[in-house]
């Protein structure tokens, strides 16, 4: 039990070396690992003599990253002005006729009309299933758990066709 214990908080020591080996090694760029003359290993930032070897990390910094100016020529600019330099000006945007405009108009309103009548029928469809909090029994649910879960699922897909058919008759309103 006790050498159980031991391996335990050996291998805890041994991920906890190497997370601070990470860590050191992005900090400052070298490791060292030097050894005494018992054998006993030493990691350190810093060669202490002929008996430290420097360690090759994969993905280590060993200098940190340079800080680069702007380009010669190029007025720095701050995030307001590239984002008002992005949009174009209120009065570059493409003019459309009225009459051009009243056709995409009710060309928008067929589509929403069209939409709105197929999800009047889904709704139709979805109250008839569930048949007023009582729908039939399938074959497969002889669990009752699953007889619930189905009909709480009609129940929230009723609620999101009710949703639908709303906002479609609030977009439907707002054509002008």
């Amino acid at each position: 039990m006790r050498r159980q214990e031991w391996r335990l908080s050996k291998y805890y020591r041994m991920a906890l070396m190497a997370g601070l080996l990470g860590a050191a090694a992005q900090a400052h760029g070298q490791l060292y690992v030097c050894a005494d003359a018992q054998g006993h290993k030493t990691y350190t930032d810093r060669s202490a003599g002929k008996h430290c070897q420097l360690l090759d990390l994969p993905g280590a910094m060993t200098e940190p990253p340079r800080k680069t100016a702007p380009l010669a020529g190029a007025p720095a600019r701050s995030a307001t002005q590239a984002v008002a330099t992005a949009a174009p000006a209120a009065g570059a945007f493409p003019k459309v006729d009225g009459a051009e405009q009243r056709a995409r108009d009710l060309d928008r309103r067929q589509i929403l009309q069209d939409e709105l009548r197929s999800e009047e029928q889904k709704l139709a469809a979805q109250r008839l299933e569930f048949n007023g909090g009582q729908p039939e029994r399938q074959g497969n649910e002889r669990n009752y758990a699953k007889y619930q879960e189905r009909v709480a699922q009609l129940k929230d897909n009723i609620s999101r066709t009710q949703q639908n058919v709303e906002a479609l008759k609030r977009e439907i309103a707002n054509i002008r």
